[in-house]
């Protein structure tokens, strides 16, 4: 009997680096992707272990594979009459649940291999979601820092008329991402309306409300990364409250995720944009930061200007040398490096919550798990935003409009079960209390059954 099961492990070993050494052959200029795809084909050796199925239908590289890959020139003018060229992107990367979902990033950084990385990410995300939604994500290297209205207009029409014959309400659903908020989904969304000549609601998600978008979408990331926490703390026998937390960024996620934590009680000590960081012992001011960075759009560093108890740090790593209960990545991938994590760790940090998609490394990662932090992955605690927009698709489609209460208990119900998915899936597969893990099967298992059941194609 236990040669049997040794012989499986080796076997399910065997073909999943077996297909990671051939994606690495493909893409080994895409370092991100890979990070990405190692992390995840790291938790799936139990999975192949206990259901040889998956290795039959080869579903791993079949998965691991994008449906399709779109690569387009965004031409645009300036206010100084000058063409500008950008080049877009939109990786449509499985349908097997739902239509394509995942939001539109514009920064300079954005390339194939954060394009697909971030897609693949999503595939599991959205399936841990519960709703019919498949995955997919783009975006260009386009930034709209120092850009006028009338500028990032211009390029979002640009950008629509080369995106708009890849997209539909039940083919491909984009939203918001870094660079690309309300505003830039409302010119996306009216050029696609003039080209398409229908007003078809459900082609976008992020919308403003009011206007086809629905409540607590812009909330939905940063109240639902706090929801799984609460989750992970009660299994924990603990709470919120009197917790000190760090939260990096100052976007929507993390002042969102600022906002719900103090609602629970805890006290937030500082948040981040990426120029530095502000430390404020006394607790940071939520309305205050909403007034710099929602609207007057400044840097975050303005904030120690009204605050004496605040101090400002050039840099963006030294906020983890901060001591805290709680850390609440949500700024960007790979901020969190193997020296941070032990900063953390050295500091007595009980829980690691990613509200960006892959903020931590996988050294970081593996110092937190074995150091018995507990730790929530971002496919599954960042995924109220997502879950919010697949909402938002639900009211499109049913001519509805619910009440911000009403979205704000789907959400909290959607994140419980979430959590519930991947602590569950852990244990069933042994790993007892790591949700890297879990969530990564969770989302695979649903993914994977559902390319048995299609057949090959």
């Amino acid at each position: 009997m236990t040669t049997q099961v040794v012989s499986n492990t080796q076997y399910a070993k065997e073909y999943i680096d077996g297909v990671f050494e051939a994606l690495k052959e493909k893409n080994a200029h895409q370092p991100e992707f890979l990070q990405a795809a190692e992390e995840i084909f790291l938790s799936l050796v139990p999975v192949f272990e206990q259901n040889p199925a998956y290795i039959k239908h080869n579903v791993l590289a079949r998965i691991v594979e994008p449906d399709r890959i779109i690569s387009f020139r965004v031409s645009w003018q300036d206010d100084n009459n000058k063409v500008q060229v950008n080049r877009g992107y939109r990786v449509q990367y499985n349908n097997v649940i739902g239509p394509y979902k995942g939001g539109l990033r514009f920064h300079p950084t954005v390339n194939e291999s954060i394009m697909k990385f971030l897609a693949f990410e999503q595939i599991f995300k959205n399936a841990l979601t519960g709703q019919p939604i498949g995955g997919g994500k783009g975006g260009s290297d386009f930034n709209p820092k120092g850009k006028s209205n009338s500028e990032i207009m211009r390029f979002c029409q640009a950008f629509m008329t080369e995106l708009y014959r890849h997209i539909g309400p039940d083919v491909d659903v984009p939203a918001g991402d870094i660079g690309v908020g309300a505003r830039e989904v409302g010119f996306l969304w009216g050029q696609y309306k003039r080209i398409r000549g229908a007003y078809e609601a459900g082609v976008l998600t992020g919308k403003t409300p009011g206007y086809g978008g629905s409540l607590a979408r812009k909330e939905a990331t940063g109240y639902g990364l706090v929801y799984f926490v609460e989750e992970m703390l009660r299994e924990a026998n603990q709470t919120f409250f009197e917790k000190t937390v760090v939260v990096s960024g100052s976007g929507n996620v993390a002042i969102y995720a600022i906002e719900k934590a103090q609602h629970f009680g805890a006290r937030v000590l500082a948040c981040s944009d990426s120029a530095g960081y502000i430390h404020d012992p006394e607790g940071i001011d939520i309305k205050l930061v909403k007034e710099i960075k929602e609207i007057n759009g400044d840097r975050i560093n303005t904030y120690v200007e009204y605050r004496p108890t605040a101090t400002y740090h050039e840099g963006c790593t030294g906020i983890w040398s901060i001591p805290c209960d709680i850390a609440l990545p949500c700024a960007t991938q790979n901020e969190i490096d193997g020296d941070s994590a032990r900063t953390l760790i050295a500091n007595g940090t009980q829980v690691v919550a990613e509200g960006a998609n892959m903020p931590s490394n996988l050294e970081a990662i593996n110092e937190f798990l074995n150091a018995g932090v507990l730790f929530g992955p971002g496919k599954a605690a960042n995924a109220g935003g997502v879950a919010v927009s697949a909402l938002e698709m639900a009211q499109n489609s049913g001519r509805t409009y619910w009440s911000f209460q009403e979205v704000d208990e789907k959400l909290h119900g959607i994140m419980k079960s979430i959590y519930a998915q991947s602590s569950e899936a852990a244990k069933k597969y042994g790993y007892a209390g790591n949700l890297v893990v879990g969530s990564n099967i969770a989302g695979f298992v649903k993914v994977a059954d559902g390319l048995i059941s299609e057949g090959v194609y």
